[in-house]
């Protein structure tokens, strides 16, 4: 993501004002759950995380804002456009 990290809070307007990452949040998958488990209330190395953020036209599964970080966890529902999903990647 290089240097202009400007993940400093809601970015898109558009993801904003439709709140899809809400219903990801009450629809994590398994993995997003226990990884969420281990990462919730600063319990990783004292570092606060986010999840389901809107980044650009993208909402981010986990992002530390603080050291620009970001997990995105693979699952299904990345396996149903691979052009998708690569060109997610390559952002």
């Amino acid at each position: 993501m290089g240097d202009g990290f400007p993940v400093q809070g809601q970015t898109n307007r558009h993801i904003r004002d439709q709140h899809p990452h809400r219903a990801l949040r009450k629809s994590m998958t398994d993995a997003e759950r226990r990884l969420w488990g281990a990462l919730r209330l600063r319990q990783f190395e004292g570092y606060k995380f986010r999840r389901q953020h809107p980044y650009d036209r993208y909402i981010l599964d986990f992002v530390c804002i603080g050291k620009k970080l970001v997990i995105e966890v693979d699952g299904g529902q990345h396996t149903e456009d691979k052009h998708q999903d690569a060109e997610r990647t390559a952002f």
